[in-house]
């Protein structure tokens, strides 16, 4: 170890000192390459064999388990609380159980009404409504007098639960009028007109009920008896129960009427003869099953109506059979607004006596009463959007009609000794003929804003009859239209817009011929249109007390609602409404 520390030492003096010269300046010199420099990169020694772990045992991992320690952090931060939006916030009105109103207007008229109600328990209720209509008369021109009065009286009885609701009512009406459509006429001199008793009364009283089920395949039934009179002996027994069932099978719904419905009753004499007294009766058995079909925008029920007739006619008895279509589609053209519809239906109507009196009263108590078969009524239509606030319905539809019941003057018979207030061409029979009747119908209503409604409507209709010369009474043309609006929180007001065209009815004291057949040799009269124009406001005082000012006919329009029978000019109706708990 010494001697190689001396060789480096003795080394490193005689490199030095060789090194060392007397000019300074070296020179240069210049190195020639011959071959560049290629690199080589050598093979990477590598691990033939992994080492082998000489432990018999491996230890297993030692699971980290890491924990969290909690600790107060001291916070100046305070979060704002938040604050919803004003909501305006209407008030809403308090509803009242009961209420009497009370109005009074020229021609003598008087209306009064009075509801009452009660909430037994939960589910039970208790109500009644009475009414009163009268006015004293004054039409000008008259022969005869033309006052009039209508009473009232209905009570119910109800109960709804969560499964099923049901009601009982009971209904008393009182009714009279006067056959004032008399015409001059030579024979009808002060005499005659004044031993004229024009008077009739009509008296009803129902009972009946409903109930609904909201769970199950029965859905809910019907009925009622009714008990028409008049003043002159005519009487008149109504029955009907119209039972609902809808059911699924395969996913279709099913759904199943049945109706039961019977009239019967007689009159005590005829127009010609007083004193030759004629029963009637009819019972109609009807069964009317259908499916529903409903497919994303199609929907359609396809099924058919059967009933069985029994109808009796004094001694002669008429029983048949009828079958009607009951077809129903209606597709989404555009979602919600734009609807196509179309179907084909029937249906046997059971006609009353009852029921032509409310259509209209001045019939004669000699009537004939039969049903009307309507073979088919054929319509497609559409209806839609014109707006997010207007909507339209248009339809057109052909109606075939059997024993359709028909509205014709009864004439006056010079050598007829009947004294009745009825038999002096100042009545109305019903005569029946098939119609065909062809008709396109137009509606729009819209809502401008949730104080303004607005509405209007109109049917052009086209008839073709069998036996009889025209459609009596029965018009071409009628066009509706109404508008209601709120002016501020205490005024309110409407109005409503009719006209109806012109009519075609029997000349009841010119006719060619008497005793000759109803149909040969009669006159006829054309009824004028008319248009009749309602208005009401109303003032709202108090929650409880509104006023009212009611009018009718403003354009003072002295048309004839029925040949010979003009209607009251303007009608001004006020009164005030009130609203009360027990």
């Amino acid at each position: 170890m010494k001697k190689l520390i001396f060789s480096i030492i003795v080394l490193s003096a005689f490199q030095v000192g060789f090194s060392q010269k007397k000019d300074e300046n070296i020179g240069s010199e210049v190195v020639n390459i011959v071959k560049p420099y290629t690199p080589t990169i050598s093979d990477a020694f590598k691990i033939k064999q992994s080492p082998a772990v000489e432990q018999e045992v491996v230890e297993p991992k030692i699971p980290i388990k890491f924990q969290i320690f909690s600790f107060p952090v001291a916070s100046t931060f305070i979060p704002s609380k938040g604050k919803a939006a004003d909501v305006d916030k209407e008030t809403q009105e308090k509803g009242f159980s009961n209420y009497v109103s009370l109005g009074a207007g020229n021609y003598g008229t008087a209306n009064a009404e009075v509801f009452l109600t009660h909430q037994l328990s939960k589910s039970d209720y208790v109500g009644g409504l009475l009414q009163h209509l009268s006015s004293q008369g004054g039409i000008g021109g008259l022969l005869l007098d033309d006052n009039f009065y209508t009473n009232a009286l209905d009570v119910t009885y109800g109960s709804r639960n969560r499964k099923i609701s049901w009601n009982a009512d009971l209904g008393i009406k009182n009714q009279g009028i006067n056959w004032y459509g008399l015409q001059k006429y030579t024979l009808f001199d002060a005499s005659v007109v004044n031993n004229i008793d024009e008077k009739q009364q009509y008296n009803t009283i129902a009972i009946g009920g409903k109930i609904t089920a909201k769970d199950g395949f029965f859905k809910q039934a019907s009925l009622q008896y009714k008990r028409f009179s008049d003043a002159f002996g005519s009487a008149e027994n109504r029955f009907f129960v119209k039972p609902n069932f809808d059911f699924e099978v395969v996913d279709q719904k099913v759904k199943t009427d049945f109706v039961i419905d019977y009239v019967g009753g007689s009159f005590d004499r005829r127009l010609m003869a007083m004193n030759s007294a004629y029963s009637y009766s009819s019972l109609n058995l009807g069964f009317s099953p259908s499916i529903l079909y409903q497919k994303e925008d199609l929907s359609v029920e396809i099924g058919a109506k059967v009933f069985y007739a029994m109808s009796k006619i004094d001694q002669e008895n008429n029983n048949k059979i009828f079958f009607y279509p009951k077809v129903k589609a209606s597709y989404k053209l555009v979602g919600d607004i734009l609807l196509a519809y179309a179907g084909a239906e029937g249906n046997l109507k059971q006609n009353s006596y009852a029921d032509l009196v409310d259509e209209n009263p001045f019939v004669s108590p000699t009537l004939f009463i039969a049903p009307t078969n309507t073979k088919y009524d054929l319509y497609v239509g559409l209806k839609g959007k014109l707006a997010n606030a207007v909507a339209f319905n248009v339809k057109t539809s052909y109606l075939n009609q059997d024993n359709k019941a028909l509205f014709a003057a009864n004439y006056f018979d010079v050598l007829s000794t009947n004294p009745n207030g009825y038999a002096f061409g100042n009545s109305f029979n019903v005569v029946y003929d098939d119609l065909k009747t062809w008709s396109v119908f137009g509606e729009l209503k819209a809502d401008f804003s949730k104080n303004i409604a607005f509405g209007i409507n109109g049917t052009f209709n086209t008839y073709t009859t069998t036996t009889q010369n025209e459609a009596w009474n029965l018009p071409k043309l009628q066009m509706a239209s109404f508008i209601d609006f709120e002016i501020n929180e205490k005024w309110y007001a409407g109005a409503k817009l009719f006209f109806v065209g012109e009519r075609q009815d029997i000349d009841s004291i010119n006719n060619e011929s008497m005793f000759s057949s109803f149909n040969s040799g009669i006159k006829t009269v054309t009824l004028d249109s008319y248009f009749d124009l309602n208005a009401h406001l109303g003032y709202t005082f108090s929650k409880r007390l509104n006023f009212f000012l009611k009018g009718n006919n403003l354009a003072n329009q002295q048309y004839n609602r029925w040949a010979n029978f003009p209607v009251q000019g303007i009608q001004i109706l006020g009164g005030a409404s009130y609203k009360f708990d027990f």
